[in-house]
């Protein structure tokens, strides 16, 4: 049995679905919206190479070490981008969260806090996880902030550990969170969804 089951995460107006080729057209639409593919420190797919996205993903889930979601506005249906919990492993019960983009109306909204509310809860709630990791771009700036504002530590850095889609190597920015982190890092995502936000400009 898969460490990480088939489910779907509802909550705060968004719902994270098991990601699947009919989700296709709506992840094509996601990424134009900013046209997220140009950005050389993203795993956003190029509208071409959306289906070929989903198909390694299901096949990653297959193998047990990825489940991607597909995130969804949960009134309309309407897809609003993708995460997943990718670098599985059972036996030290840890998850990486990542793969992770919105459309760029969704930016700088709820949606992020609520998704990673979301997928934390279950990490930590329901598989009993030890550990959550996260791991960016060295150059994502905004993803290093948008990760240290969930309350994430950083543990290091990974020289010269990846390709990015310009073909030039990335050093990879490491963090985690452990289970005793999380009832604080909760209540503090609790009250950052809670608080009012000033609407986007």
């Amino acid at each position: 049995m898969s460490f990480v089951q088939a489910v779907i995460l509802s909550g705060r107006g968004v719902e994270l679905v098991p990601l699947a080729l009919d989700h296709e057209a709506g992840l094509r639409a996601a990424a134009a919206d900013g046209e997220l593919w140009t950005l050389r420190v993203t795993s956003v797919p190029e509208p071409e190479q959306t289906t070929s996205y989903i198909e390694d993903a299901l096949q990653a889930r297959d193998a047990g070490h990825r489940f991607a979601f597909a995130v969804r506005d949960a009134a309309s249906g309407t897809v609003l981008g993708s995460s997943s919990y990718h670098d599985i492993l059972p036996a030290v019960k840890r998850v990486e969260i990542g793969y992770t983009w919105y459309a760029a109306r969704c930016q700088r909204t709820h949606v992020n806090t609520s998704c990673k509310l979301l997928m934390l809860t279950h990490a930590f709630e329901t598989l009993g996880c030890n550990v959550v990791g996260w791991r960016t771009d060295n150059f994502n700036f905004a993803s290093q902030r948008a990760i240290e504002r969930l309350g994430a530590k950083k543990d290091g850095v990974i020289r010269g550990h990846a390709l990015r889609r310009d073909g030039t190597i990335r050093d990879t920015v490491m963090y985690s969170l452990r289970a005793g982190e999380w009832p604080e890092v909760k209540a503090q995502l609790l009250y950052l969804l809670d608080k009012p936000r000033a609407p986007k400009a």
